[in-house]
């Protein structure tokens, strides 16, 4: 099991590289958050098949049961948060926080500058948890989540900011 380097222990989990074994779970648990909107099962089997090439997946293991997960695709100076999701049980834990800073530093490993990602404009509570770590708002996608027709706010955050951990040497 690889662990998150310096993420242990956050809200009672610790962070480590999500696995195929993981993915019962995760399917669960993404089903609970998203609903009809749920990626499937081959969805996030595919994206691990691409780990660690351009994908970056942890899960928050709370003694083997997962109470959150993270995926990153970082290719290049740019990278986006492609899912987010913590158990509603776990809501308020800082959890959310410890999975998006790792998926930042690993953005930063790559050399990434960016990070975008695209959330529902009426989901406030993720809203603020990506405002709380510096992303703003760039744009609206219209009708972006499927089936339910729902916008997307596309977000941004610079990581090329001096002293930061994205910072080329």
């Amino acid at each position: 099991m690889m662990e998150v380097k310096g993420a242990e222990n956050v809200g009672g989990v610790m962070l480590r590289q999500m696995t195929a074994a993981d993915l019962d779970q995760v399917v669960e648990l993404e089903r609970a958050v998203f609903g009809a909107e749920a990626w499937t099962r081959q969805m996030l089997a595919g994206e691990l098949e691409q780990q660690p090439a351009s994908r970056y997946y942890l899960v928050a293991d709370d003694r083997g049961r997962i109470a959150g997960y993270a995926g990153l695709l970082g290719v290049g100076w740019q990278g986006d948060v492609l899912t987010l999701a913590v158990a509603t049980n776990r809501w308020g834990n800082g959890i959310g926080s410890a999975l998006l800073e790792a998926l930042l530093a690993e953005a930063a490993r790559r050399g990434c500058t960016e990070i975008f990602l695209e959330v529902r404009t009426d989901n406030t509570r993720a809203q603020r948890l990506y405002r709380r770590h510096e992303f703003t708002e760039i744009g609206v996608r219209r009708g972006y989540y499927q089936p339910s027709g729902a916008d997307a706010l596309v977000m941004r955050r610079s990581l090329a900011g001096p002293g930061e951990a994205g910072e080329r040497r």
